[in-house]
């Protein structure tokens, strides 16, 4: 998850630096920033107006260009930032949807019942046409979308008895708005009465009531008692302008912070005695100040801070969140770093999709089980405090310079999303070809597999752990006497080895035990070759036939460790040390033709035995490399008790072959511990 997680810290700093890059470009080639301030003389009758209707401020009474340039600077500072924008959106032709209304239980879910938006209905009556033709009722709701005001069409042939209860006998047009000024309060309707069926007629309609909800100051007393005043509002914002109204995108935030932020209208058409302005700290008109407890900070002067719905909804979002707006930045955050799985993961491109959907489920899930007890505990009124440090956390960090950077790249990338998707997938790749790069020197055969070979595995994985024991649950040693029981011989003929081999966790090899190979003195020669002439002439004949076909056996089975094995591991040759006359009992056959082979030494030393765990068998020669053990050497014993080079037995058991090389008893199930015999040196001689 970390790596993942820094994979896409790296991935935001290089979208910051690229839109650094972009603006350095833009500089480069037109001269100008997005920050810089426009001249409205200098813009054509067009632009002038495409500005106003992003605002929105109605300027069908304003033929002239000048009084349409007066109606701009009056709304407030332009930017080349907001003016590219509008350009933009104006040259979009993309439809916006609406919404056709089934029945009352469809109305009110959408409309009576939700508290933060504006609505605006079309009702048609029965057997009655609509109030606004198609063509005006498209350019309305394109209007209208702008500012967040959600439209539809109420068709009273699918409900007539609910219109006949509403009072809706002939074609009209339903605007809802929230009553009260307190979050999630009612929502009263209101219907038109005007007689001019025009789009311009209709959305000053609107903006008249949604401005209504906005508390208005036009004298300075109004304005020092309001600006004195301590409320449940912690966070304001003041517009100072020389407007009869507020524009349509402030009367629309308005509605959408209901409870959060409190919006207030300083009208100063009329004004005599602007000396108060001065003591507060506002000495232009039109100024949007936010006042927090805090401070005082002047919207529009750093990058982003545009005079738009936008802009200012971002910049309203940063500073007073809801629960809300953290849960779905978090799972945007998730998300995103859940997805670079995709390029992270290495191998078949069957495995990387399944990797990903199971990182996406794991992912979704923490995040939902961890939001549960933090809404449970933000109920709680003893942790007002803690909500309020928060906030003011919030606030100071977002009005620096860096959080309106940050704020600017937000609106830039998602207003472009096939740049920013590009960019994602462009970062994923870098991160496939560095991680390809770094695991090719390790483990080719992961990095170079196809979709079926790893399909392969992820079957022998789902059949092992349906039909095989998990490994990791059986810790050795331990006791029990259900490994008495013939289970092992029944699993060998359900599965047997022609059969999937399962996919056993290798953690029960730490507890194997390990201990340290020591020869005690040292034999003459005589007595060497005299106990091995004896030991020979008995069972010679017996161990012929058995040496070669175990030999074969272990020989075909081991090629692969045998070849891989580490050199750092001390291992025994006849320079070193060959040590006993015994070994493997009570089978002393095994081996023993090879191990007494290198009795021919002078240097031939006694094993010290006690060191040996009790339920081990003596042995002094390892069946995986075919090599004596050496003095000091270190030794690993299985359950079954065969003893093997520590290095060895490792490599064989993380091969996958979960079994003793000699008498294949599985190496992580407990066998019933041998009782040694009478050593052989004790034995009378044959």
């Amino acid at each position: 998850m970390w790596v993942k997680l820094c994979c896409l810290l790296l991935y935001f700093l290089a979208l910051f630096v690229l839109a650094r890059v972009f603006e350095a470009v833009a500089w480069y080639e037109s001269g100008f920033l997005a920050t810089q301030l426009v001249d409205p003389v200098a813009l054509s009758f067009r632009k002038l107006r495409t500005i106003l209707e992003c605002r929105g401020l109605g300027h069908s009474g304003l033929p002239e260009k000048k009084d349409v340039r007066e109606l701009v600077e009056k709304s407030g500072d332009l930017m080349e930032g907001e003016l590219y924008s509008a350009l933009k959106e104006e040259e979009a032709s993309e439809s916006v949807s609406s919404t056709n209304f089934s029945g009352e239980m469809h109305f009110y879910e959408l409309v009576e019942d939700t508290k933060d938006g504006i609505w605006l209905v079309q009702v048609i009556a029965n057997d009655r046409s609509p109030l606004v033709g198609k063509v005006h009722w498209e350019k309305m709701v394109k209007k209208v979308s702008r500012f967040g005001i959600r439209t539809g069409t109420f068709n009273c042939s699918s409900d007539p008895r609910y219109c006949r209860r509403r009072g809706w006998l002939k074609s009209t047009l339903i605007m809802s708005v929230p009553q009260t000024s307190t979050s999630k309060g009612k929502v009263m309707l209101k219907e038109y009465s005007g007689r001019k069926i025009e789009v311009e007629h209709i959305f000053k309609w609107i903006t008249a009531h949604a401005a209504s909800r906005i508390k208005t100051i036009y004298n300075s007393e109004h304005l020092k008692e309001e600006w004195n005043k301590s409320d449940q509002y912690h966070v304001k914002i003041y517009l100072f302008a020389n407007l009869d109204q507020p524009p349509a995108f402030f009367s629309a935030l308005s509605v959408k912070f209901t409870g959060r932020v409190e919006f207030i209208f300083v009208n100063m058409e009329n004004w005599d005695n602007k000396s108060y302005m001065a003591e507060i700290g506002v000495y232009k008109t039109p100024s949007y100040i936010l006042r927090t407890p805090e401070g005082i900070y002047r919207y529009g002067n750093n990058t982003g801070e545009f005079i738009s719905l936008r802009a200012m909804d971002s910049f309203l979002r940063s500073l007073q969140p809801e629960v809300n707006d953290l849960f779905v930045l978090s799972l945007v955050l998730v998300n995103l770093m859940a997805w670079m799985d995709l390029f992270i993961t290495q191998g078949a491109t069957i495995k990387r999709f399944v990797v990903l959907i199971s990182t996406l489920g794991t992912y979704n899930s923490l995040l939902i089980i961890s939001w549960l007890p933090v809404l449970g505990f933000l109920q709680l009124p003893y942790l007002d405090s803690f909500y309020e440090y928060s906030l003011k956390l919030f606030r100071y960090s977002n009005t620096t310079t860096l959080a309106s950077w940050v704020r600017a790249d937000w609106m830039f990338y998602s207003s472009h999303p096939a740049l920013f998707l590009s960019t994602y997938l462009g970062h994923g790749l870098l991160i496939d070809y560095f991680e390809k790069k770094r695991r090719r020197n390790n483990n080719a055969d992961e990095v170079n597999a196809n979709n079926l070979e790893w399909l392969s595995s992820l079957w022998d994985w789902y059949t092992s752990y349906l039909f095989h024991p998990i490994a990791s649950f059986q810790h050795f040693p331990f006791d029990s006497d259900w490994d008495e029981d013939p289970d092992l011989f029944l699993e060998r003929l359900a599965f047997p080895d022609l059969w999937l081999h399962p996919l056993i966790p290798t953690d029960y090899i730490k507890n194997l035990p390990m201990w340290r190979f020591k020869c005690l003195g040292v034999h003459s020669d005589e007595e060497m070759l005299e106990t091995f002439q004896d030991s020979e002439s008995d069972s010679d004949s017996e161990n012929k036939e058995v040496f070669s076909s175990e030999k074969e056996v272990s020989e075909d089975d081991d090629l692969n460790t045998f070849h891989s094995r580490s050199e750092g591991e001390p291992r025994c040759s006849t320079e070193t040390c060959s040590c006993a006359n015994k070994y493997c009992h009570p089978e002393p056959y095994e081996r023993k033709a090879r191990s007494y082979g290198s009795y021919s030494t002078a240097g031939d030393m006694e094993p010290d035995w006690s060191a040996w765990p009790s339920d081990m068998l003596h042995c002094t020669e390892c069946v995986v490399c075919l090599e004596n053990f050496a003095n000091g050497c270190l030794l690993m014993g299985l359950p079954c008790g065969h003893v093997f080079h520590q290095n060895c037995i490792v490599m064989w058991l993380a091969g996958g072959r979960h079994c003793c090389p000699v008498c294949r008893w599985a190496s992580y199930k407990k066998k019933q511990p041998y009782t040694h015999p009478q050593p052989l040196s004790s034995d009378a001689p044959s």
